[in-house]
């Protein structure tokens, strides 16, 4: 039996939910709220989570980028906790592409994004990042920043024709398969 929480589905009133800023990285329940968001993205074979995904009402999130049979062509990364994150600059470019999410399994669909985002966020040992990312990560980083808003990809969706089941996105779009 795995000590990962669960992860919240849509229709949970957490999803919806502003996240509250952490004030004390020094607190131990903060340190273990990042170790539990690495262990169950891990777990779910995620490329990102925020913590209002596992009930916690924090803005933290992790991103945990690597290739994987949801995400074929993903970058290899090492994982970061992003504490208090921040948007503060983001190219014109904005790119759509197919998302999916945890908390809305078996579905995916195809959002706009920024292509490049500079952001700031504390890291876990309670420094100052100031970054910028690009293409997926840039995407997985937007992605997690709008849980801790309240919002979900479904929300970004410009067109409901552009939705999806996994099975035929494995079908149609990884496999390259036609209707």
């Amino acid at each position: 039996m795995s000590d990962c929480p669960a992860i919240a589905q849509l229709g949970n009133p957490i999803l919806r939910t502003e996240a509250e800023p952490v004030h004390d990285l020094r607190d131990a329940r903060v340190q273990a709220l990042i170790d539990q968001l690495l262990a169950t993205v891990q777990q779910a074979n995620g490329v990102g989570l925020a913590a209002t995904q596992i009930s916690q009402p924090y803005r933290v999130l992790v991103i945990a980028s690597h290739p994987s049979p949801r995400y074929p062509d993903a970058p290899q990364m090492a994982p970061i906790a992003l504490i208090n994150p921040r948007l503060v600059a983001h190219s014109e470019e904005m790119v759509t592409d197919w998302e999916g999410c945890l908390s809305v399994p078996g579905i995916r669909g195809r959002v706009p994004r920024y292509q490049a985002v500079t952001v700031e966020y504390t890291d876990r040992e309670g420094k100052l990042q100031h970054q910028e990312f690009t293409g997926f990560i840039a995407r997985i980083f937007q992605h997690e920043y709008d849980h801790l808003h309240g919002l979900v990809f479904l929300d970004r969706v410009e067109d409901t024709h552009q939705l999806m089941t996994e099975p035929e996105y494995q079908r149609q779009v990884l496999s390259h398969c036609p209707t």
